[in-house]
């Protein structure tokens, strides 16, 4: 209204004369109704009642603690803190000086003496309960006095939001059981609950003002930012954080390093882990590599369109170790030559079970020799030469003096039993998003050697295009059984970083992992750790190597499956892994899921099977350029007999006519409906179609009469004041049907 006070006229004495009027603009009206930041965040409605305050559609509800134990532990806060409820906790820190607090001692230690003479001199036991306050005034007191403690009021608010008064109720008795466990009461805030919230939200400000004394020691307990979370703001979902619900979101190449280990006993859920992260890794443009010594990974790289390799010795698919990869830019061939040429002599070194000094030296001349026959060079271009095979190398050691027991050892990787295996032509590739090498089918014997080729063959893909790579390593304790296998391992370790390429290393055998002596360097250069859960006879040297306190000891033991610990960097925080319908049909390891997989894969196969078979045979029929073939759906009637002699003319007699019966007639499969020529064809089509029109009229004409009786039923009952309903229409009808049939009968 005050705007209108612009419009009244005023007058300069009696001059008559008036003022002019002052103009109202929008932008002054558009002014007035500006929100600001305390209008968006204000409540929609506010009610204050003694006990509670409603705040739009929830309730909240202040409390304060009134008393504390005589003792504090360490971290007592955290339970309440990690509480899956919603409610807002204030502490309010006030120092007192110390001279003042001083002078209350003085007057306090004062009484309590006082009191215990009074009781020696009426000869009375000495109360023990005075003894230990005097005790712990005095200890305090010298320690104020000594500046090495200091007092602080203090004020700890908590205020409770819930839905409804039974869902408050409830939060409510579940804080009280927490704290009154460890003898620490609080109270509702009664009348004060408006002081109560304006303490809570974040504006601090102390209105409640109702304060506890402590000392710096026991204050250090309050402290509050001891929450479980470990999570990112990007990244993928590892699992739930069973402290508090809350979600385990990492990603692994924001770390310093994008390695991992997992240690989990058999049968709990390290594959089925491993997958899940696979599945959703891949959904942030990341190529996935996996090292599979049990093809559990199979049925994942068939759903995700990835490559499956089979490495065996009867296998197609073939990898030659002296494959050399393409140098780039910042590096040169003769580099890339003699890195090979090392890495050639480890392989060596794995095959052969150990080499001498001098046959070390012989055969890093021979690999050097060998290269040179492809006029392969440290100073030539390589990159679209063609590699030397094993049975080349064999032949430039057999020139050599000294080289005969090398030579019988590497007789059966040339012209023996697994010669199949290395002395064959790279044909695999692996531009795919998933690329999946199974070495379930190569002997033990040559699994080391067989994992080592792929590791290289992938790493040298890995050094010549920059992309980020994910690299598993499944049961990597054959890694490391011998000391070049898990050296190259190790040094992967070491230099994926620089490739973007992170390493997952996956292991049930945490004894032979942790006594290799790069077990322990390898677990070092891996900024994220997944301990799931594991047998008593492994437990301690986990315990030792992760420095786990004995609840985390007994927590992996008693964890169930997918349950653990997760490391990430310097914090850790126990976790469930867990996976939606969906991606559990994809990844699951279960055998009795996997069997009503492949049922249900060969019952969809059965039936589309039958379908798809009439679109093979039609083609191949003769003749037929005109409609698709006839093929009968239902039994023909008498009046279809007639029209078939009809067509076929003197192929059917007059006594031969009526045998064609409903037994007969469906004899027409899709097989022989082909054989008909392009006259029948047609005519056929005409007769199916011409019934088909008949059918339909009379089933048209069905519908109309039910129709009609039902809206005469329905007439009939609407005069006798009745409701009709669906029962009474139908019961209308079947009355007025047998009426009609009594009189046929008559």
């Amino acid at each position: 209204m005050a705007l209108l006070n612009f419009l009244k006229l005023k007058k300069k004495g009696g001059g008559g004369v008036t003022n002019a009027v002052m103009p109202v603009l929008p932008a002054d009206i558009y002014q007035a109704a500006t929100l600001e930041l305390q209008d968006i965040i204000a409540p929609s409605a506010l009610q204050i009642n003694s006990k509670k305050i409603t705040l739009s559609d929830k309730i909240a509800r202040t409390y304060f603690v009134i008393a504390y134990p005589r003792f504090l532990t360490d971290n007592w806060f955290t339970p309440i803190i990690n509480l899956d409820k919603i409610f807002d906790v204030s502490i309010f820190i006030h120092p007192v000086e110390t001279t003042r607090i001083l002078k209350q001692f003085q007057k306090k230690v004062a009484e309590v003496q006082s009191q215990i003479s009074i009781r020696e001199s009426k000869g009375l036991v000495r109360d023990p309960l005075l003894d230990t306050a005097l005790a712990d005034l005095e200890g305090l007191r010298d320690s104020l006095q000594q500046a090495q403690e200091k007092v602080f009021d203090v004020g700890l608010y908590f205020t409770i939001y819930a839905n409804d008064e039974i869902d408050l109720f409830r939060t409510e008795n579940e804080i009280k059981s927490i704290l009154e466990t460890m003898l620490i009461y609080f109270k509702p805030a009664l009348f004060q609950q408006i002081e109560g919230f304006e303490s809570t939200i974040p504006v601090a400000t102390d209105k409640l003002l109702v304060h506890q004394k402590f000392n710096s020691e026991p204050l250090s307990s309050f402290f509050p930012f001891v929450s479980f979370d470990l999570t990112s703001d990007k990244g993928i979902l590892y699992g739930i954080n069973r402290h508090n619900s809350s979600l385990v979101i990492f990603d692994r190449f924001s770390m310093e390093n994008a390695n991992s280990v997992m240690f989990a006993k058999s049968g709990s859920g390290k594959s089925f882990a491993t997958k899940l992260e696979i599945l959703r890794t891949m959904m942030f443009d990341t190529d996935v590599i996996v090292i599979d010594p049990e093809r559990e990974y199979e049925q994942l790289a068939e759903s995700v369109g990835g490559r499956y390799f089979n490495i065996s010795l009867s296998s197609k698919h073939h990898i030659n170790p002296f494959d050399l990869p393409v140098p780039r830019e910042d590096e040169t061939p003769a580099d890339v030559l003699r890195s090979h040429i090392i890495t050639l002599v480890g392989l060596f070194r794995v095959m052969l079970n150990g080499l001498t000094p001098e046959e070390d030296a012989l055969i890093d001349r021979a690999i050097a020799e060998t290269y040179a026959l492809k006029d392969i060079t440290p100073d030539s271009d390589f990159s679209k030469a063609e590699p030397p095979l094993l049975s080349d190398f064999e032949i430039v050691l057999s020139g050599m003096e000294g080289a005969e027991s090398v030579l019988v050892k590497l007789t059966k990787y040339t012209k023996g039993t697994w010669s199949t295996f290395l002395n064959q032509p790279s044909n695999v590739d692996i531009n795919k998003k998933m690329v999946v090498f199974s070495v379930r089918d190569m002997e033990d014997e040559l699994k080391p050697v067989a994992m080592f080729i792929v590791m290289n063959f992938i790493w040298s893909s890995v050094r010549r295009i920059l992309k980020k790579r994910l690299l598993i390593v499944d049961e990597a304790w054959w890694m490391l059984k011998t000391p070049d296998t898990a050296s190259f391992l190790f040094s992967l370790a070491k230099r994926g970083r620089k490739y973007y390429l992170g390493l997952c290393t996956i292991t049930q055998d945490v004894g032979d992992f942790m006594k290799s002596p790069y077990g322990i360097p390898i677990v070092n250069n891996s900024s994220i750790q997944l301990l799931l859960k594991q047998s008593p006879a492994a437990i301690d040297v986990l315990q030792k190597t992760f420095m786990l306190t004995d609840e985390e000891k007994y927590l992996l033991l008693e964890s169930g499956i997918g349950e653990g610990i997760f490391f990430a960097g310097l914090k850790h925080v126990a976790i469930k892994v867990v996976a939606s319908y969906t991606e559990e049909q994809i990844i699951t390891t279960n055998p009795e899921a996997l069997l009503a997989i492949k049922r249900a894969k060969q019952e969809l196969a059965m039936a589309e099977g039958p379908e798809a078979a009439p679109a093979e045979i039609a083609p191949a029929g003769v003749g037929v350029t005109g409609p698709e073939p006839f093929q009968p759906e239902v039994e023909p009637s008498a009046v279809e007999a007639p029209a078939l002699s009809e067509v076929e003319g003197p192929a059917l007699s007059t006594a031969e006519a009526p045998v064609l019966s409903a037994v007969e007639a469906p004899v027409l499969s899709a097989v022989e409906a082909p054989v008909l020529s392009a006259v029948e064809a047609p005519v056929l089509s005409a007769v199916e179609a011409l019934q088909q029109e008949v059918e339909a009229g009379i089933k048209m004409k069905e519908e109309l009469e039910q129709k009609r009786k039902k809206e005469a039923a329905k007439k009939a009952l609407e005069d006798k004041g009745l409701e009709p309903t669906e029962e009474d229409l139908m019961k209308a009808i079947g009355e007025e049907i047998e009426s009609l049939e009594k009189q046929i009968n008559f």
